[in-house]
């Protein structure tokens, strides 16, 4: 059984950050490097899905 991912954000960088975006209900601030291959990446925190641009179409 798959779940959606609880936000799916469009970013034009191959490396962001992710704090849950909630103040201090948030998360510690974590990098992450958004792969060349399949341009998506998941919080390991948030489970925030963070898609390159070049991908928004297939994700």
């Amino acid at each position: 059984m798959t779940h959606e991912a609880p936000e799916t954000v469009i970013v034009n960088t191959w490396r962001v950050s992710c704090d849950g975006g909630e103040g201090a209900l948030g998360h510690p601030r974590v990098w992450l490097s958004v792969p060349h291959d399949t341009g998506v990446v998941e919080c390991p925190y948030c489970d925030k899905k963070i898609v390159h641009q070049d991908f928004a179409e297939k994700a």
